[in-house]
């Protein structure tokens, strides 16, 4: 079959590669062939790519397919942080989740990925003094992923949400860099008092499955929280939390948990 990919006009490594795994997987099944052409082969970088997914996946009968396009194209050209990100949140996707053996996996199938993304839009829009349409975004995303992220939240890069469902991060959490959580997380309030009533996600910290992290607080970088707890105090760097409330109950075992995804704890 004839390669479809289309003419790259800047060095971009990660979207070769994407390129090249398209084009292999149109060769292995070639019913997939509008699909991928659309949502990758048909375009010319990542960004491209991205805004097009974006509208596909958010397009309702409130608001269509052209306009949201129109909308990521828009951020995606007017701020180049937003697909810097999407690149370390996709190789942090490829290189810590053993379910995923392409960097096209992220793109066209994991909604954690897909969320954060249009999130990433969502906070955009809002920095734009948007807010009604940045809350118009989180609403579709919470729809379609069943992801709730705030746009006033602030998530930095290489981020990876495995599974991804349920997960709740409330308007003033602050996560880091190279922060690796799994489903039903929440990063939540305490109360109805408004202000800074979030936590603060410190880099390189590992949130596992069903933990709900709840109130201003802060937990240090590194740490690892285990699956199903549930932590009312601030953390120190390093450690693992874990129980009903949480307490520590050791060191992290690693340099940066996040990235090993190690969740076993220590007898």
């Amino acid at each position: 079959m004839a390669r479809l990919r289309p003419q790259i006009t800047a060095v971009d490594p990660v979207w070769t590669r994407v390129l090249d795994e398209a084009q292999q997987a149109l060769d292995e099944e070639p019913l997939l062939g509008g699909m991928l052409h659309y949502n990758l082969l048909h375009h010319e970088t990542l960004e491209s790519a991205l805004a097009y997914r974006f509208a596909l996946k958010l397009a309702s009968g409130e608001l269509g397919e052209q306009i949201l396009h129109e909308i990521a194209s828009t951020a995606y050209g007017a701020d180049p942080a937003l697909a810097e990100a999407a690149r370390a949140d996709l190789m942090a996707s490829y290189e810590r989740d053993p379910a995923c053996h392409r960097y096209l996996q992220p793109i066209l199938y994991f909604k954690g990925f897909q969320a954060v993304q249009a999130y990433r839009v969502a906070h955009w829009l809002l920095g734009q003094g948007r807010r009604d349409m940045a809350l118009f975004i989180q609403s579709r995303v919470s729809e379609v992923f069943s992801v709730d992220i705030n746009p006033a939240a602030k998530i930095g890069k290489g981020i990876m949400i495995d599974h991804a469902h349920a997960i709740v991060i409330g308007e003033t959490a602050v996560v880091g860099d190279n922060v690796s959580m799994l489903h039903s997380v929440t990063l939540g309030g305490t109360g109805k008092e408004d202000g800074d009533r979030h936590p603060k996600i410190g880099d390189g910290v590992l949130i596992g499955a069903g933990a709900k992290v709840l109130g201003n607080i802060h937990i240090g970088a590194n740490s690892r929280v285990a699956a199903g707890s549930v932590v009312l105090h601030d953390v120190p760097p390093c450690k693992t939390v874990a129980g009903v409330p949480a307490k520590v109950v050791g060191d992290a075992g690693c340099s940066q948990p996040s990235v090993s995804m190690n969740q076993l704890l220590k007898e």
